[in-house]
């Protein structure tokens, strides 16, 4: 295979060190660090292909793409399109608390409808779905606060259940 020659500047060959000797960063973005600095000191491409693990092309993609627009934009991801965030952290928060209200009379917990019902009320959460309200209060522990919990101790059948009063994991008095 060619050698082509990818001098980095002193700056950049600093920041590519940091990034491959500081914990932070994603294992993509320190391969292609290192490629780089191999890059930089002729290091054979077939060996840095074999000791990095990469492909020729991801190589020569980084290696184009440091010297389009830099050490930034070889090393790092561009922000991917996606679908915006339509509930923010504390109206995540404020779903997952609803479990931990006081249910309707004459019930020991509340539905999903009603948990609707109650979103619906709060401000900011008019929209929220029912099945946003169930997935956001899956598998979580604030979502078991109106019952006793019932966990198995191990995977085997016939093993005997214990339970857990709900009040020790929401801290609510019903």
């Amino acid at each position: 295979m060619r050698q082509p020659q990818l001098p980095l500047t002193d700056l950049d060959r600093l920041s590519v060190d940091e990034i491959c000797s500081n914990g932070i960063h994603h294992s993509r973005e320190v391969k292609r660090a290192h490629a780089l600095s191999c890059l930089d000191r002729g290091i054979p491409e077939a060996q840095t292909l074999d000791v990095l693990g990469m492909g020729r092309t991801a190589l020569w993609r980084t290696r184009s793409a440091y010297l389009q627009g830099g050490v930034a934009h070889a090393i790092f991801d561009v922000a991917r399109a996606g679908r915006p965030v339509v509930y923010g952290t504390d109206a995540k928060a404020r779903v997952t608390a609803l479990p931990c209200s006081a249910p309707p009379k004459g019930r020991q917990r509340c539905t999903l409808v009603e948990l609707e019902r109650a979103a619906h009320q709060e401000v900011g959460l008019g929209a929220v779905s029912r099945k946003t309200v169930r997935r956001r209060l899956k598998k979580r522990p604030q979502a078991l606060a109106a019952a006793d919990v019932v966990h198995r101790r191990t995977h085997r059948k016939g093993l005997p259940l214990h339970a857990r009063p709900a009040c020790a994991v929401c801290q609510t008095t019903a």
